[in-house]
């Protein structure tokens, strides 16, 4: 009962504060002496603080009560993130607000998943020592990697790009705190819902070297029965197409992935490839089209079946929505009369390690409970 409590008082602090503890009480239901004990726990925890009325409070009532919030200068969650060409880590407070981002430029696919995830663990544990130097505690993390995952068993069944396969990253990070593990897509889906748009109801694809996407329903993310919802990657847009790493043939990343992509920039960047589309370079432009009309191919079932109404383009494709958002509209529309709305994603690159960072403040707040020992300890009141 106080563990339920405890979650419903911090969650009406998170939606609504700051908020008095008598409002508190007539929100919640609970008696204000409830209330105040539970609202003593989470100030000794660290998780919320209470900070004195305004000045101008209306004081013709009495005297203005105190307004409890949330506090950001104790508990911390981690985002990380494998792709196949970068390491990434992010730290987040309890405010949602984030402390630190770090990302590493490396070359993935051509080492074992030990060694991946060692340097990964040597990224997490400097961002998790800065976050210590700061005040704050780490409660948990969230891993956000490219290919079908089982959440419940933090086993990543295979990740084509990375050569991965039957991999338990966890595991392998040996962390001080409970890590989950998710795919990179829906990570970033549950990032753009929270950081980015706002938006209730969208499907989020994510192009990186591979393509994924994530499905955003109601304000959640739909997963599947297993969690292998959204590898539009490996959808087939032309049977008869150049072999792909996951063993089939003319899957969509194959023209639609940043490999495509860039290999119409001169330099292999985006930077240089962004250049020769705004200068009109037809190469770049027909490789833009290309990988629009196979994103837009791959899209169809999806939209036929889900009828999303809005397709949210992230990772690279932000960058070049632009190019890309005419011929997958156009690739639709010969197959549905109406097309959903394309929109550019707003959370930015990271969106995968603040949606890992702030699936684990939505756990806390869910569970202050569970977390109030790790929230208090070696820290001094």
């Amino acid at each position: 009962m106080r563990a339920r409590n405890l979650a419903l008082v911090l969650g009406e602090v998170s939606r609504n504060g700051p908020v008095t503890r008598a409002a508190l009480a007539e929100i919640t239901g609970l008696t204000k002496t409830t209330v105040s004990k539970l609202v003593g726990d989470l100030l000794e925890s660290g998780m919320v603080t209470e900070s004195p009325p305004p000045a101008d409070a209306d004081r013709s009532r009495g005297r203005p009560g105190v307004a409890v919030r949330l506090r950001g200068d104790r508990v911390a969650a981690l985002g990380l993130e494998i792709n196949v060409d970068y390491l990434s880590v992010c730290v987040m407070d309890l405010t949602r607000t984030v402390r630190l981002r770090r990302t590493q430029a490396v070359d993935n696919r051509d080492s074992s998943s030990t060694d991946v995830v060692r340097n990964l663990r040597d990224l997490a544990l400097q961002a998790v020592d800065e976050a210590a130097a700061a005040g704050l505690s780490v409660a948990g993390a969230a891993l956000a990697v490219p290919g079908p995952v089982d959440p419940a068993q933090g086993l990543v069944h295979s990740a084509p790009n990375l050569g991965w396969g039957d991999v338990r990253p966890a595991d392998l990070l040996d962390l001080p705190f409970p890590v989950l593990v998710d795919n990179e897509a829906n990570l970033a889906a549950l990032g753009e819902l929270w950081f980015g748009s706002g938006m209730p109801d969208f499907l989020y694809v994510s192009g990186e070297i591979g393509i994924g996407a994530g499905l955003v329903f109601g304000g959640a993310l739909f997963r599947g029965t297993r969690g292998f919802a959204g590898e539009l990657g490996h959808v087939v847009v032309d049977p008869g197409g150049p072999d792909c790493r996951c063993g089939g043939r003319g899957c969509l990343e194959r023209y639609a992935g940043q490999d495509a992509l860039l290999d119409a920039a001169p330099d292999g960047l985006l930077d240089g490839l962004i250049r020769r589309l705004t200068a009109g370079d037809t190469r770049a432009r027909a490789a833009c089209e290309q990988a629009g009309r196979a994103l837009g191919t791959a899209l169809t079932s999806a939209v036929h079946l889900l009828d999303p109404g809005t397709i949210i383009l992230g990772g690279i494709f932000a960058p070049l929505f632009p190019w890309l958002r005419g011929p997958a509209a156009e690739a639709l529309r010969h197959i549905r009369h109406v097309v959903p709305n394309f929109a550019v994603a707003e959370a930015g690159p990271d969106a995968a390690v603040l949606g890992g960072a702030g699936q684990v403040i939505q756990q806390v707040i869910a569970d202050p409970a569970g977390h109030m020992p790790r929230a208090t300890a070696g820290l001094q009141t």
